[in-house]
């Protein structure tokens, strides 16, 4: 059965490269096919697909719409605009700053707030969005691992290794995680600079934007900060992030509804849901549930401790290259929750801290999503918002800008950790 379901794990992701544009019915199918095959055991079916993001995705998409209705995107696109002298740097602004957001809150909530800014930004230049938007999903991927709070792995190794918030940053006397995907961030700058290096058009916004509603702006500031504040609780229920964007949108829409007592802005938010993304999501869960079950991840994570044997630094690099290439396809969470308790027993085995494999852990799976544009939520997100506003993006024009950022800030952090951490 394992070599049927990596077969068909393989041929879902062929058909994906070859029919970008059909990629929903190809997942979907595979998971049917997971589902009808046993593949998946039905008990499994739903606690595989990750509502909580789900819910976040419906909400924010709800919420956003008002966002953009509201004008506020296009202000802030005049703010950067002058700021900016040309639009290579219009890119590199947007995706630190989609950076910096993201390593407080989840990744596609992140994407699905800062994206309106750059589709605001491109209209106004009249340019393609396309380079922009996925500078910044991969931007957002890259520094959720920088906190405890910015992405469910760290949360789970946190929770695991019994780390606390500041212990991401300045741990057992020497600096923790956050430096080390920092410092990734920062390599990306040259990486952009050159990718963008013939967007040297000046810019500038002829005409500032009047904003029509703050209500929406307000409501978004506050989920974000509800969103930060029930991060630092461990035990939170798992579906607490999904509930805070739906709220904070079903608040939007009564506030509309009562204040202009019409419907017409709610049908147009609720037509805003990206319904081809949440079903590719919900299709992935399914196929990835499947891949979990049948212990194809645990036989990932038994190669890696086999392979990299007594050799603490050949054991490091396997774990931090081997999470790169698999979370590229695989869904990080399982695979993070399956090797840490791996690396804990080759810790102890070998008579050593376990802190550099963790964090070697943490890099490679959190980063390798980056490398393919379904490897990671906050990258589906990003395409299937660029293709509602009618971009189609292969898997090229994907690895155009994952691959380079992807290698870029890995190979930053990979000799960050290994020199700080090694002997710790």
């Amino acid at each position: 059965m394992k070599i049927i379901a990596v077969i068909a794990f393989i041929a879902m992701y062929v058909l994906m490269t070859l029919f970008m544009k059909r990629r929903v019915w190809i997942v979907l199918a595979a998971a049917a096919f997971f589902i009808i095959s046993g593949i998946i055991s039905p008990g499994n079916i739903l606690p595989s697909i990750n509502w909580n993001v789900i819910l976040m995705i419906t909400g924010t998409m709800i919420l956003v719409d008002y966002f953009i209705a509201s004008k506020m995107p296009n202000r802030i696109a005049d703010m950067l605009l002058d700021r900016a002298p040309n639009v290579m740097w219009v890119t590199i602004f947007m995706s630190l700053f989609a950076g910096a957001i993201s390593a407080f809150i989840d990744n596609v909530a992140t994407v699905l707030m800062v994206a309106p800014v750059g589709l605001a930004i491109c209209r106004k230049l009249k340019i393609s969005p396309v380079p922009m938007i996925l500078s910044i999903a991969v931007s957002s991927n890259l520094q959720g691992a920088a906190t405890l709070v910015g992405d469910t792995t760290s949360i789970m190794l946190g929770a695991y290794a019994g780390m606390d918030f500041t212990d991401f940053f300045w741990m057992a006397g020497r600096p923790g995680m956050f430096f080390a995907v920092e410092l990734g961030a920062l390599a990306t700058v040259p990486v952009m600079m050159f990718l963008f290096r013939r967007e040297k058009d000046p810019v500038h916004a002829e005409e500032k934007t009047a904003v029509t509603d703050y209500i929406p702006t307000i409501l978004l500031i506050s989920m974000v900060v509800a969103l930060i504040a029930v991060s630092f609780n461990k035990n939170k229920p798992e579906l607490t992030n999904g509930v805070i964007c739906c709220v904070c949108a079903a608040m939007m829409v009564l506030l509309d509804i009562s204040r202009t007592g019409s419907t017409e802005e709610t049908k147009h938010a609720l037509k805003s849901i990206d319904f081809e993304t949440v079903f590719l999501l919900i299709g992935l869960f399914i196929v990835i549930g499947g891949v979990t079950e049948i212990g194809i991840i645990d036989d990932i994570a038994g190669w890696i401790a086999r392979t990299g044997g007594n050799n603490l630094f050949l054991l490091y690099s396997i774990i931090v290259w081997g999470s790169v290439a698999a979370s590229a396809f695989i869904d990080n969470i399982p695979y993070v929750a399956t090797m840490l308790p791996v690396i804990t027993g080759i810790a102890a085995t070998l008579k050593i801290s376990p802190y550099v494999l963790y964090f070697g852990l943490l890099t490679g799976a959190t980063l390798g999503g980056n490398l393919t544009p379904i490897g990671a939520s906050a990258n589906i997100t990003a395409t299937g918002l660029l293709k509602k506003q009618g971009y189609d993006v292969s898997f090229r024009d994907f690895m155009r800008i994952g691959v380079p950022f992807t290698l870029t800030a890995v190979v930053v952090g990979y000799l960050f950790i290994w020199f700080v951490w090694n002997g710790a």
